[in-house]
């Protein structure tokens, strides 16, 4: 079973977003690989977020691209428009989900094979609220273990 960890009551989906990403990439051990990271959301969302990925720190450098790039296999980072992209197929990448949307993936057996740990970010916003509940219970059910950590506390 997969490790599903919600993210609930984030105030800024995008800027959160780095944030973790830069959490979860810099936490390689000495002597490991780097971890790798597809961030799954809307076009529109992953654009502003390409954007922000560049600017958001001063001194972080996190390497991204999005799956239909020609470096996407060699690139820690990757994001994408769809679970079920054919680029998906095509990288290596398969140790942490980052999803920013508010669909529940289709084909959730599949997922969950292919990535140990998924991240569901949910806002404040009421109709993300309630996918995300959709997602937890849909998750739940499937058997996963869930983790919940409440932004609106920190």
């Amino acid at each position: 079973m997969a490790r599903i960890d919600f993210h609930s009551n984030v105030s800024d989906k995008l800027e959160y977003a780095c944030r973790l990403t830069r959490k979860i990439w810099s936490t390689a051990q000495e002597g490991h690989a780097v971890r790798n990271i597809v961030i799954v959301g809307e076009k529109a969302d992953l654009q502003s977020l390409d954007e922000l990925l560049w600017t958001f720190s001063t001194t972080d450098f996190l390497p991204h691209c999005f799956i239909n790039d020609e470096l996407a296999a060699e690139t820690p980072i990757v994001l994408a428009d769809n679970f079920a992209s054919p680029d998906l197929s095509n990288i290596p990448h398969a140790d942490v989900l980052i999803h920013l949307g508010m669909r529940m993936p289709a084909d959730v057996p599949a997922l969950v094979a292919r990535f140990p740990r998924i991240v569901e970010v949910v806002t404040v916003n009421e109709a993300e609220r309630l996918a995300g509940r959709e997602r937890f219970k849909a998750y739940r059910d499937l058997g996963h273990e869930l983790h919940n950590f409440d932004q609106s506390k920190s």
